[in-house]
C-alpha cells in the first residue's frame, strides 16, 4: 500500500540516499548523484520546514520501503504559480506510485494557494513527461523569470491551472 506523507526530520537519511543514487539524479543535472552532508541536508530540511505550507516536501513509501519523494514550492511573486518535483528509486517507477504521488502532491499545492503547477522536465526525460501528459499537464512557453539570463531553456516548461484541473481537462 503506497503511503505519501509530509517529510519528517527521521526520512533525512532515505532523502539523502534518493539523492546521491546517480540512476535517480542524472535528469537533474547529477549523473552521479548528489552527494550532501548531514549538515547540509539538516539545514534543507529547516527551509523545507520553515515554509509549510506553501513549500512542502513529501516521503512515498509502498508497504513501508522508502521509494522517494515529491516536493511543490508556491512562488507567490509570479502569480501564485507553484514548482513540481519528483523522484523515485528504480525499483519503484512503473508501478504506478509516481501518478498517485504527483497527484497528490499537485492537489496540496492547489489545496495551499497554488492557481497553476509546473514542472519543466529535460527534453530526454520522455517517462516524466509522458506521466506530466498523463495527469494534465499541457507545454506552455517557459516565463520570463524563470528563462537564464541571456540564454535559453534547456527544459521543456509543462503546467496545469487549478481551474483546468478541476474540470479534468
Amino acid at each position: 500500500m503506497v503511503e505519501i506523507r509530509e517529510t519528517r526530520k527521521e526520512d533525512i537519511e532515505n532523502v539523502k540516499r534518493l539523492w546521491a543514487d546517480g540512476d535517480v539524479m542524472r535528469f537533474v543535472g547529477f549523473p552521479e548523484g548528489l552527494i550532501q552532508t548531514d549538515e547540509e541536508m539538516g539545514q534543507w530540511f529547516n527551509w523545507i520546514d520553515s515554509g509549510r505550507p506553501a513549500r512542502n516536501h513529501f516521503s512515498i513509501f509502498d508497504d513501508g520501503r522508502y521509494c522517494g519523494e515529491s516536493f511543490y514550492n508556491i512562488d507567490e511573486a509570479h502569480g501564485n504559480s507553484a514548482a513540481l518535483d519528483i523522484k523515485l528509486f528504480a525499483f519503484a517507477r512503473g508501478r504506478g506510485i509516481a501518478s498517485k504521488a504527483f497527484s497528490f502532491t499537485i492537489e496540496e499545492a492547489f489545496r495551499n494557494g497554488a492557481e497553476r503547477v509546473w514542472v519543466d522536465p529535460v527534453p530526454d526525460n520522455a517517462k516524466a513527461i509522458a506521466l506530466y501528459e498523463r495527469l494534465g499537464f499541457k507545454r506552455e512557453k517557459m516565463p520570463e523569470h524563470l528563462i537564464p539570463e541571456g540564454g535559453e531553456p534547456a527544459s521543456i516548461y509543462m503546467e496545469i491551472t487549478k481551474e483546468r484541473r478541476a474540470q479534468g481537462q
